[in-house]
């Protein structure tokens, strides 16, 4: 091998993480033979999680799906025959055709987070689509509601700098699970400690995270909103608010101390699970601590009151002045503070100039309804990318139920034959982050990064940009932003003129890889006021909810599932069951590769010692976890890190790879958050038995 055959290529971790990783991908002879996490990235610091260390394995996986594809089975059976490109082209290119010639908005996209790319994940698709005349996907199953909720209160999806955090006193680290999904953001957290700083987890599970804090707070799920009023009454009642920042950076004061005033920790305590003693010292704690931080994240918003929880905690910093600290505040996520030209990327004139009437949306957590609708029109094709629906949407069965009706033409671009492929019409071969061009904000820090291919596609792969130039060709298209090279795409991705992107053009990331947003050091966004919202205030009271007839004020959303809002539900099923992440997997992906899948060891249902002996279940034994909408099954762990009544299922699991062909969502519920039309996996009453 000679030296210049060896190179080595700036890439960006591709996944749904915060940490967003700048990569350097060693490549000889066209093979990329390692990777390694930036050591000149100081959030990246070098390191990589133990997933994408081994992203080479999913790269080269025997698994991939090398060339188009078209069904020869039934579906839902995987059973295909390898066709040629123009065949598979064609074949999408006609059934689009004929569909949009009645009416284009029976066809639906769905695609959400395989990968966070700015060019791979929201450019050519969207303008596509938007060309057709398609019906609008609403993107909403992860962060919909918590985003609506922190928006109402904040303006924009902004916090704390999270690498200021290491000089926090006090740190809430509220529904999130860093240590597994967050773990550059977690070694800052780990800093602050060694530092003095106490950490303390409001988990209902006894996560990895909450192992290694100094308090653990379990409440039930979905009553977190029920806790971050109470402490708000508390700040109140005590006097442990900042009256100066009050009365200059926020509005609708009054009308919030008025509205907590019920709000007691002897209210909060029944409708959460923790004693009102506890819930008081917390807030005592947070409000004479300075500086104190929160780290929310979204597994708060899978609840009926997904953004009400949001909101509530959101109004927190500012009650106690917090915000005047570069390590106090909050973070939910940075990707309010990248200035992505949104319209320039998606091109949404695209539908206006081509089509009269108004576009058609759909919210993909109802992805099953959608597709057994009657519809006006119904859903007649379906283009799946960058999702795996009949494994991470709720509602299981409903959505298979869609899947598998025969008039539905769908087309799935995929890297491996997921579950969803199984029930494709015609089943087209993804590169992966290492063949193809992108560029990437972040939502855990405040870096934007490059991503350059660093090897050819393999076999007959094509990204996502690829596929859809090569079908506006086809369909006859002929508006140039159809046309756009990647590079081309990449360049228009953030906003020139706004002051923060100062050093984000395509020539300084492609030669460092990375930038760091042109934001102060130390960064302390709202020290002064001048929140990105309507009154540039901090709004308590928001007028934006109060005119589309929501609360303007935070307020109490409970569960739609649980024992004290729906007893008997709760009397026929009386688990609270939640979902999150799996250590070992991202959502679905790397759940097809087998050292990922040997060190999840299986699907697995952690539950008290209490509840397993009340029903006779013993540690190791197969369940099944039941309720009205299906039934999957799983290995019993029996542990003391879940309180009584609760049940933990680390997902998401392929159907077809986890023994019985159902996973989580076979029992999650279809109903949605109170805004944000968010998914409520985490609001979900089951029961458990030997299987």
């Amino acid at each position: 091998m000679s030296i210049a055959a060896s190179k080595v290529v700036r890439a960006a971790c591709p996944h749904d993480c915060p940490d967003t990783c700048a990569m350097e991908v060693t490549v000889e002879d066209g093979r990329a033979v390692k990777i390694r996490g930036a050591d000149d990235l100081p959030f990246t610091n070098g390191a990589l999680c133990t997933k994408v260390a081994h992203y080479l394995e999913r790269v080269y996986s025997d698994q991939r799906l090398l060339h188009p594809m078209k069904r020869v089975g039934r579906k839902g059976e995987g059973r295909f025959e390898r066709i040629s490109w123009d065949e598979a082209l064609d074949t999408v290119a006609t059934r689009f055709a004929a569909i949009a010639a009645d009416d284009p908005r029976a066809i639906l996209p769905y695609s959400y987070a395989g990968t966070m790319g700015l060019v791979q994940s929201e450019s050519i698709d969207r303008r596509f689509f938007h060309r057709l005349g398609a019906s609008l996907l609403d993107r909403t199953i992860c962060a919909s509601a918590g985003a609506a909720g922190w928006k109402a209160t904040m303006g924009a999806s902004v916090g704390m700098d999270p690498e200021a955090i290491v000089d926090a006193k006090l740190i809430l680290i509220w529904g999130g699970n860093p240590v597994v999904s967050n773990l550059h953001g977690w070694r800052y957290i780990q800093e602050a400690k060694r530092r003095g700083a106490k950490l303390v987890c409001i988990d209902p599970w006894r996560s990895q995270t909450a192992e290694k804090c100094d308090l653990h707070l379990a409440p039930w799920p979905g009553t977190d909103g029920a806790l971050a009023l109470a402490m708000m009454q508390v700040l109140i009642a005590d006097g442990l608010i900042d009256h100066d920042y009050i009365d200059a950076h926020t509005l609708g004061f009054d009308a919030l101390a008025e509205r907590v005033k019920a709000c007691t920790p002897e209210w909060a305590a029944p409708l959460t699970g923790l004693p009102a003693d506890t819930i008081r010292t917390l807030a005592r704690e947070y409000g004479s601590t300075t500086p104190a931080a929160i780290r929310a994240n979204y597994g708060l918003n899978r609840c009926a009151g997904g953004a009400a929880v949001m909101r509530n905690i959101a109004c927190l910093p500012a009650l106690i002045g917090a915000w005047r600290h570069p390590a106090g505040g909050a973070l939910l996520s940075t990707s309010g503070n990248f200035p992505v030209d949104q319209q320039a990327l998606e091109r949404p004139d695209l539908y206006t100039a081509h089509h009269a009437r108004a576009p058609r949306t759909i919210n993909m957590a109802t992805i099953g309804e959608a597709l057994l609708a009657a519809g006006d029109p119904a859903i007649r094709a379906l283009y799946v990318y960058n999702s795996n629906p009949l494994a991470v949407a709720p509602n299981g069965t409903r959505v298979r139920e869609g899947f598998l009706r025969e008039d539905l033409f769908c087309v799935v671009h995929e890297l491996f034959q997921t579950d969803t492929a199984d029930y494709a019409d015609i089943l087209l071969p993804a590169t992966s982050q290492l063949e193809h061009r992108d560029v990437h904000k972040a939502y855990g820090h405040l870096y934007a990064l490059t991503n350059e291919p660093a090897i050819a596609p393999l076999g007959e792969a094509k990204p996502n940009s690829e596929v859809f130039r090569l079908l506006a060709a086809r369909l006859g298209f002929t508006d140039a932003a159809l046309f756009e090279s990647d590079d081309e795409i990449a360049a228009q991705a953030f906003r020139r003129r706004d002051h923060r992107a100062l050093g984000l053009d395509p020539e300084t990331l492609r030669a460092r890889g990375w930038a760091r947003l042109n934001l102060p050091r130390p960064f302390a966004p709202f020290a002064q006021g001048n929140f990105p919202t309507p009154s540039g205030k901090c709004e308590f009271w928001s007028d934006s909810l109060a005119q589309r007839g929501f609360d303007p004020l935070p307020g109490w959303v409970p569960p739609h599932e649980s024992p004290i809002s729906n007893p008997a539900l709760a009397a026929r099923y009386p688990l609270a069951m939640i979902s999150p992440p799996a250590r070992n997997f991202l959502n679905t992906s790397f759940a097809n590769l087998p050292r990922f899948r040997e060190q999840e060891g299986g699907p697995k249902l952690e539950i008290h010692p209490d509840d397993a002996a009340r029903r006779g279940i013993a540690a190791g034994e197969r369940v099944r976890i039941f309720n009205d909408r299906g039934a999957f099954h799983a290995q019993a762990v029996v542990t003391a890190r879940v309180r009584p009544g609760l049940v933990v299922c680390p997902s998401v699991w392929w159907r077809k790879l986890s023994g019985d062909g159902e996973n989580a969502n076979a029992v999650t519920s279809p109903a949605l958050t109170d805004i944000g039309g968010g998914p409520t996996f985490y609001d979900c009453l089951v029961e458990v038995n030997k299987a």
